[in-house]
């Protein structure tokens, strides 16, 4: 089904978020760019996930480990 399938990549976007996130802490000197690129790609899944909630009638699955 379409709808599962994007909601998958909106969480593998939110993983990557996460691991910019992360990134951030340990390098100093980019921080400010790497959390920046983080909440773009966050927005991102976000956006993923209200495009199906809109278009599919599905409320997207929200992992809990991930805000």
């Amino acid at each position: 089904m379409p709808a599962q399938e994007i909601l998958q990549e909106a969480k593998k976007l939110h993983k990557v978020s996460d691991s910019l996130d992360a990134l951030s802490v340990q390098n100093a000197p980019i921080s400010d760019a790497l959390s920046i690129l983080s909440g773009s790609v966050r927005n991102s899944a976000t956006l993923l996930e209200v495009l199906v909630a809109l278009k599919f009638g599905r409320e997207p699955e929200f992992d809990s480990a991930v805000n």
